[in-house]
């Protein structure tokens, strides 16, 4: 961000009248401030974005992790204080960007924020978000779908034919998150989400990807692409949504287990791996 920039949103702040615009930025462009600003805010983004996948991850693994059983209250806070991280840094992107079309005259700003929205940088899309949601809702423990009696910022709808995870951004900003797999159609059982953030179930995308389920994502071959929105490369990202397994496997207890009795094909998974296996063995 250059000098001139930074004091002119100072100003903004200050509500002062803004000095007179340099002549590069009255058009829809300034490349000398692009350049500098749009730069180093992709850097900040994804270094935020790796952060909280980070510190989601190995939160969550404390959580399953044996003696942190009796400490998951002190857990729920550090969870509460990353979804609040989460939302501050959207908001603030948000505003930023904002302020820096109103400083340039242009329409930048919106563009670069579609830009890493399209890069999985935004926090509002990260499947961690979905995680800490999921496992909001199974501190409370209800089986009646009510708010979180410690935070009513995340609900969950299984009532109608789209299962839908709910994040309150704020009063007025709501975003639901499909939990359905957009393979099968049906509510995601064993749920994984690729690095480009969508979901799906653990054998419709090993299906996708060529791959059986004992060998996992991790086997998926490079030019995989998302059976969605077709991008290579995000097979090796993925995550596997233990927390929102759970909540399933809670709220929707019979769906869960007619799904378990239906798509239960691990001996034949097991045995076109292993037949595999045994004709690379025998070419060698």
């Amino acid at each position: 961000m250059g000098g001139s920039c930074r004091s002119q949103e100072e100003t903004l702040e200050s509500g002062e009248s803004p000095p007179s615009l340099p002549h590069c930025c009255k058009c829809d462009s300034c490349p000398l401030c692009d350049e500098k600003f749009f730069s180093e805010l992709t850097k900040e983004a994804s270094e935020i974005s790796g952060c909280f996948a980070t510190r989601v991850r190995r939160l969550l693994h404390l959580h399953i992790s044996t003696g942190m059983q009796t400490c998951v209250l002190q857990l729920f806070h550090q969870v509460q204080m990353l979804v609040e991280y989460a939302t501050m840094n959207a908001n603030a992107m948000r505003k930023i960007l904002k302020k820096y079309d109103k400083v340039h005259s242009s329409v930048n700003g919106r563009k670069f924020y579609s830009r890493i929205r399209a890069d999985h940088m935004e926090l509002l899309q990260s499947p961690w978000l979905i995680e800490l949601g999921a496992f909001c809702i199974n501190f409370n423990g209800s089986n009646e779908g009510e708010p979180n009696r410690y935070s009513d910022q995340f609900s969950c709808d299984f009532s109608s034919d789209q299962a839908t995870l709910r994040f309150a951004v704020s009063d007025s900003v709501k975003l639901d998150y499909s939990l359905t797999c957009p393979i099968c159609l049906e509510t995601v059982f064993n749920a994984y989400a690729l690095g480009c953030g969508h979901l799906f179930c653990k054998l419709c995308i090993c299906s996708a990807a060529s791959v059986t389920t004992f060998e996992g994502l991790k086997a998926a071959p490079a030019v995989s692409k998302c059976p969605v929105c077709r991008e290579v490369g995000v097979y090796a990202n993925y995550v596997h949504l233990t927390e929102l397994n759970v909540l399933l496997k809670n709220r929707c207890k019979e769906y869960w287990k007619e799904r378990r009795n239906t798509t239960d094909t691990m001996p034949n998974q097991y045995k076109v791996y292993w037949d595999c296996q045994n004709k690379v063995v025998f070419r060698i």
